[in-house]
């Protein structure tokens, strides 16, 4: 099991969330702000099986492709999304019952 997190420029947050959904992806919606990207931000973490690691990505790239021609943004982005892949197996548990 793999947790992706996705932190994703605010011009394409409703695109992408509403193309992943129609795919049947799953996520988790955080609002953020920061320096991170220096620009509004929005946080998706993604839980998924480690084969269908590339096909969220090629999803993620054509939501933020699909959205810019709807829209015809101008210029050449530096960045849509920044993503990391973490295995869930190494997660820390912060908080445990005994």
């Amino acid at each position: 099991m793999k947790l992706l997190v996705c932190i994703i420029d605010d011009f394409y947050t409703y695109e992408v969330e509403k193309q992943l959904r129609e795919k049947g992806y799953r996520m988790t919606e955080l609002a953020s702000s920061g320096g991170f990207l220096r620009k509004g931000n929005t946080t998706f973490l993604f839980g998924l099986e480690e084969q269908d690691a590339g096909n969220i990505k090629k999803a993620l790239k054509e939501a933020c492709l699909s959205i810019e021609k709807k829209k015809q943004r101008k210029g050449k982005q530096s960045s849509r999304y920044t993503s990391f892949l973490i295995n869930v197996q190494d997660a820390a548990v912060f908080l445990a019952t005994q």
